[in-house]
């Protein structure tokens, strides 16, 4: 496989090394950066990009990043990265993986991303990420009579940084205080750096106008926990998962990483689970 990564923050260098710790290799890997950011983004992900790779190459643009040719492209960026690159690389015919999930909460990117996939005959998979039972969500869907309810639970420092400050001091939070009630698509456009999750329940159940989300501050919290209700014609459930969160940037469940990586290894084959 031919692998290209879109960005070279926290989870591209965490990725590169769970895949490295598997074994994986990849015929190439190329890596986009901001332009300007080339030698960073190499001295960063040297170590672990040529254990998996005997050609690792750093660009600074999405043209550069398409004639490199890869097989799959992995998003691990921003909301703009998405806008800017992955949908270039869509268009161009070369299947993606969504990591930015809270990004298709506006509909214009969602709809252009679509139409991009279509248009080059790509696929574009959209990760679990921190979350998990999405199968049974997609599937409850199918079913009708969907409700589902969302609940964020983060240590108050984890929320630094988002309107979340402007709401309480988080610094001296003593006591589980919830600061947002509403759509997961309000969520992820207030909270575009931790709500993503919020994003890939909306996309695999009720819509994001219908599902609602919780937000709360609490200093017991063990992690970034994850718990969400399910009511449908089919089956109800309900889902709490304790994430640890990373230990370069608090706001990003450590999960993330290991789920984007299973997305690689399927893809790599020869056998998806």
């Amino acid at each position: 496989m031919k692998l290209g990564l879109i960005g070279y923050g926290n989870i591209a260098g965490s990725l590169l090394g769970v895949l490295a710790g598997q074994g994986f290799k990849a015929e190439r890997l190329d890596v986009l950066a901001r332009p300007g950011a080339e030698a960073r983004a190499h001295d960063k992900l040297a170590p672990e990009g040529r254990a998996i790779s005997d050609t690792f190459a750093v660009h600074a643009s999405v043209e550069e990043l398409i004639a490199s040719g890869p097989d799959l492209v992995v998003e691990v960026a921003t909301h703009v990265a998405v806008k800017e690159s992955l949908i270039p690389c869509l268009r161009a015919g070369i299947d993606g993986v969504l990591v930015s999930v809270g990004a298709l909460a506006d509909a214009a990117t969602e709809a252009a991303l679509t139409a991009a996939a279509k248009e080059g005959g790509a696929l574009l998979r959209i990760v679990p990420g921190a979350v998990g039972g999405i199968d049974m969500l997609a599937a409850a869907r199918l079913s009708g009579g969907l409700e589902v309810t969302y609940t964020s639970r983060k240590p108050p420092l984890a929320w630094t940084g988002t309107p979340a400050e402007a709401k309480l001091d988080l610094a001296t939070l003593d006591k589980a205080e919830v600061f947002y009630e509403g759509s997961a698509r309000q969520a992820a456009t207030d909270y575009p750096k931790n709500a993503n999750v919020a994003a890939t329940i909306a996309l695999a159940g009720a819509g994001f106008e219908d599902t609602r989300v919780r937000m709360i501050a609490d200093p017991e919290a063990p992690g970034n926990v994850h718990e969400y209700t399910v009511r449908s014609n089919a089956l109800d459930f309900t889902i709490r998962l304790e994430g640890k969160p990373s230990p370069d940037n608090p706001k990003t469940s450590l999960s993330t990483v290991y789920s984007v990586a299973r997305d690689i290894l399927n893809a790599a084959g020869p056998v998806a689970i």
